[in-house]
């Protein structure tokens, strides 16, 4: 009997030890653990804003696609309607090859238009709502495309329909381009439709 007891023990033993959690070789690194919400920031004084100069939106690149965000551009007052748009797309060109500010940069915002690029009003033979750009389009990458079209069709530099004229600085034809919400969620993948437009 008590050959028998002792020999359990060992089998009881072993028994015992199998029931404890085994160390896994398959790797259960998740990451760190989410921080605050990207692409998100507080709400602008827009009367602040107001005071500094025309209040406008640009579209900066968060993620993989573009968001809206508040900025301002100096208009001087009696400024003629077509002098008064190649202002506001100057302005709103400076403002989108600005460095995002570090609260934009900690909310996970960038940009991809580079400073140093100019825009002109119409040649003669462009339509009158027409922009020249010093870097024709075609040059430019499909994010920083996305992001003037969009910040331009938005804005008082085009009609406000959705699209705005386009050309370069050479004797290109210029062309009109859309912002779709395509664009806008896939800037980097989906280039702004464009076409030919007559001459004005």
């Amino acid at each position: 009997m008590n050959v028998r007891r002792l020999l359990v023990l060992p089998v009881f033993a072993l028994l015992l030890a199998g029931c404890g959690i085994r160390a896994t070789e398959v790797p259960t690194d998740f990451g760190p653990a989410p921080s605050r919400v990207r692409c998100s920031l507080s709400e602008p004084d827009i009367s602040t804003q107001a005071s500094r100069g025309l209040p406008v939106q640009v579209f900066l690149l968060c993620g993989s696609s573009l968001v809206a965000v508040d900025r301002t551009v100096r208009v001087p007052d009696g400024t003629a309607d077509s002098a008064r748009r190649v202002l506001v797309a100057q302005g709103l060109l400076d403002e989108l090859a600005a460095t995002p500010s570090a609260a934009e940069k900690e909310a996970g915002y960038t940009t991809d238009v580079r400073g140093g690029m100019t825009v002109t009003g119409p040649r003669p033979k462009d339509p009158g709502d027409a922009l020249r750009l010093s870097t024709p389009p075609d040059d430019l990458t499909s994010y920083s495309l996305a992001q003037l079209v969009c910040t331009f069709s938005d804005s008082a530099a085009a009609e406000g329909d959705g699209s705005v004229i386009l050309g370069g600085p050479g004797s290109e034809t210029v062309r009109r381009y859309e912002c779709t919400d395509e664009v806008r969620s896939r800037p980097g993948s989906k280039e702004p439709p464009r076409s030919e437009v007559a001459g004005g």
